[in-house]
């Protein structure tokens, strides 16, 4: 009778251990916001639990390459999920899930003056008056990768890369133009946007068009549970998709995404 006791509750109990799942994900770091918000949309709705970890999508495709116990990796580039595909280290090569845009941004009271044609940065560094400037470090996230690529553009790469502040992340670049580390900086729209960066800083977005695009790409990893397959799923959802919009991402469309799974 014990056995068949013990059998009967391991069988009741066996799916109430299943409901609270902890995701494991590495999230790039522009996407802090918006992705704080999914995760509690998705907890509420899901019984899971998430536990995310921001940071460059250099330095995540590395650890993940080394082994990193991660179930689902949310890159600010395609292209570090693709080497991981190509690696073997996928079982697939993702979905877009969103596409990022910079921003110039500026603390409240800074010198610099704030256009998408980066006139007022122009007049700033001509005049001699930028002492600082962030980026995150363009070796190892796409945002100042692009960042560069765009002042590069304008030609104003060989008078500002010696004043240049670096983030290891774009999250970093973006503490250090509001916190008065810097004059000003370019950053991702999704941080400029949030509640806690307009307080202390004023922005203007970039024209998608005056750097390569900012693809941004997420693959489950080989440990993915069947939440994080959950997790995945949400992520290309309505709610999620609304999410990303108010953060000023570019949106994938559904036909495209179903065309690229088959």
């Amino acid at each position: 009778m014990l056995p068949r006791l013990l059998l009967l509750l391991t069988s009741l109990l066996a799916p109430l251990a299943t409901m609270a799942d902890t995701i494991t994900v590495a999230a790039a770091a522009n996407i802090k916001f918006a992705m704080e918000d999914i995760a509690r949309q998705f907890e509420a709705d899901s019984g899971h639990k998430l536990r995310v970890s921001y940071g460059s999508s250099g330095n995540f495709a590395s650890q993940i390459r080394h082994g990193a116990p991660f179930e689902l990796f949310l890159s600010a580039d395609e292209r570090y999920v693709t080497h991981l595909h190509q690696s073997g280290v996928t079982a697939s090569d993702g979905d877009i899930y969103a596409y990022g845009r910079l921003a110039l941004v500026a603390a409240k009271g800074s010198p610099l003056t704030l256009d998408e044609n980066l006139t007022g940065l122009k007049a700033l560094v001509a005049s001699g008056e930028l002492r600082r400037f962030a980026l995150a470090n363009p070796e190892l996230a796409p945002y100042g990768e692009r960042g560069r690529e765009l002042l590069k553009a304008a030609n104003l790469w060989d008078g500002i890369k010696d004043k240049l502040v670096l983030g290891e992340n774009v999250s970093q670049a973006a503490q250090f133009a509001i916190s008065g580390s810097a004059q000003g900086g370019l950053v991702a729209l999704s941080l400029a946007k949030a509640p806690q960066f307009v307080a202390r800083a004023n922005y203007v977005a970039i024209p998608e068009h005056k750097h390569a695009p900012l693809a941004q790409r997420m693959v489950l990893l080989p440990k993915a549970s069947a939440a994080a397959q959950e997790l995945y799923a949400f992520l290309q959802g309505d709610k999620a998709r609304a999410i990303f919009a108010d953060y000023g991402f570019s949106l994938p469309t559904k036909d495209a995404r179903l065309e690229a799974s088959h």
